[in-house]
């Protein structure tokens, strides 16, 4: 082969690589950087529409209650209802509670942007609780508002009530028992005292009457 048929081969060469694919040729065949991003957004999984509209606060500070909370979080949207765990004896709050919106777009908002946040103190924690997460008697009774229970009133009215007959005596044998344990408890402990007796302790038995028959 001549030095004219090497130049020949090589401008054939060029030509061809300079030269876009022909028709039908390379269809099946694409840039290995565009593949591997193609696989990757295939493989990456969908991530799940936000329908979340309710919100875990915890470390909620004192003083900062139903309608403290409801007035702060009104500057995100909408608030739909705001419940606080109290306890039911004192209505002291636990400092933790819920807050349900009306968006859920809003709620992501709030979930992201208040999370550690710093109020009076405390560090606040909040976190989106899913659907199937939130319980049915969550918002029980929210309407109301919270109702302490009256202890102080219901062992009154136990006390005050009249007893039947059965009943007191129940009662005064309780009293009677609690007196010996004391004074076994006392004797135990090696101390010289005497208690006084108990004055009504022993009851005198009912009387038959009886009736003269004329």
């Amino acid at each position: 082969m001549g030095l004219r048929d090497k130049k020949r081969n090589q401008r054939r060469v060029l030509s061809r690589r300079s030269a876009g694919p022909r028709t039908g040729e390379g269809k099946d065949f694409l840039p290995l950087e565009g593949k591997e991003q193609r696989i990757r957004e295939k493989q990456q999984p969908e991530e799940p529409e936000n329908t979340a509209t309710v919100l875990y606060i915890g470390h909620i500070p004192h003083g900062f209650y139903e309608d403290q909370m409801q007035g702060f979080f009104q500057q995100f949207g909408a608030v739909k209802r705001v419940r606080i765990a109290r306890n039911r004896k004192t209505g002291k709050s636990k400092h933790y509670g819920f807050i349900e919106f009306e968006n859920p777009e809003v709620a992501k908002i709030v979930a992201d942007e208040m999370n550690n946040y710093l109020l009076f103190e405390h560090t606040l924690q909040i976190a989106p609780v899913p659907l199937e997460k939130v319980h049915a008697k969550l918002w029980k009774g929210v309407r109301k508002g919270f109702v302490p229970v009256d202890r102080v009133a219901i062992e009154r009215n136990k006390l005050s009530k009249d007893k039947t007959v059965e009943e007191h005596k129940r009662m005064l044998e309780g009293i009677v028992k609690r007196d010996e344990n004391r004074r076994k408890r006392i004797k135990a402990a090696g101390i010289d005292y005497e208690c006084p007796p108990l004055i009504g302790s022993v009851q005198p038995s009912a009387k038959k009457i009886k009736f003269d028959e004329d």
